[in-house]
């Protein structure tokens, strides 16, 4: 049983009496205007919902609030979009005693399952509402209303919260319950990770021997490997643009969660543990802020070219 839902029927007539409107229009609230939160925010607003904001640095947008505490007095429903266990749980803190039976609280951020799991044990205890939630996509998926979710939770609360998350997803996936959703987040970033880092090196293999990456591009267009992620990132190795679509740092902390639950379960994981010192050398050199696929850049550069 997830531990936000001890009585699912009695929440069921609290969330539905909370939350319930003649119309579509809902307040929500987003906590952390980063590349995801403030393109979620803006497409809430297109929707036609009353949205109310805030992130640890101040923002020019409509209904700037001083707090996620603020934040939960004016909004039912709450999407979380922050950095780290810590954050989520520093604004989850704050909010507790504006939280309360008809609120929805969403977590959007990769962190530790133990973090999920933590935070819906705290909004249990104000009898709110917790959803596991992060996302695939980047920055313009996010803007494009593109995001696909990943739900930890019960039906009827991801019902409830359907016209909030649908403003900026192209699909909502129930994964099971509370903490399920973020292992399967944390292993899906392992995987776009490792895969980022063995086309950096057939990258930096082919330049080395002589052969223009535009070929290599080409053939891997028409063979069985290719993806959306090596369509979206080989050009940006190609042209040495990194700008951030998801950074170096944030795709390390991700795999240092990967790194976590390998070695709680006892899995052997080499391609992460490899993928995963790539990544923090790259960070130690002052890259973690680009784009992750500036690891290209940098294999590329340790390697010698022909």
């Amino acid at each position: 049983m997830s531990p936000c839902v001890d009585d699912r029927a009695g929440q069921y007539e609290r969330v539905m009496s909370a939350t319930s409107s003649p119309s579509k229009k809902l307040s929500v609230g987003v906590l952390g205007l980063g590349i995801i939160g403030s393109r979620v925010a803006e497409n809430l607003r297109k929707a036609g919902h009353d949205v109310y904001v805030w992130s640890r640095s101040a923002h020019p947008e409509p209904n700037f609030l001083s707090s996620p505490r603020e934040v939960a007095e004016y909004a039912k429903i709450i999407q979380i979009f922050v950095r780290n266990d810590a954050a989520l749980l520093e604004a989850i803190q704050d909010m507790l005693p504006a939280l309360g039976h008809g609120h929805i609280v969403m977590n959007h951020a990769t962190v530790s399952p133990e973090a999920t799991r933590e935070a819906a044990k705290l909004c249990a205890s104000k009898d709110a509402a917790f959803l596991d939630a992060p996302f695939t996509g980047s920055k313009m998926a996010a803007q494009n209303g593109k995001l696909v979710y990943y739900i930890g939770g019960p039906d009827f609360l991801i019902d409830r919260a359907r016209p909030v998350l649908e403003a900026s997803a192209a699909q909502i996936m129930p994964l099971g319950d509370i903490g399920d959703a973020s292992v399967i987040k944390i292993a899906t970033n392992l995987v776009s990770a490792v895969i980022m880092k063995g086309l950096a090196e057939a990258a930096a293999i082919t330049r080395a021997h002589g052969v223009p990456l535009d070929s290599l591009l080409t053939a891997l267009q028409q063979n069985a490997n290719f993806s959306p992620l090596i369509g979206m990132k080989l050009p940006t190795v190609m042209s040495g643009n990194y700008e951030a679509h998801f950074s170096l740092r944030n795709m390390l902390k991700d795999a240092d969660f990967a790194r976590a639950l390998a070695a709680q379960a006892g899995v052997d994981a080499p391609a992460l543990e490899c993928t995963a010192d790539a990544m923090r050398q790259g960070v130690i050199a002052g890259k973690g802020d680009l784009d992750f696929s500036v690891i290209g850049d940098y294999v590329t550069q340790m390697t010698p070219k022909a």
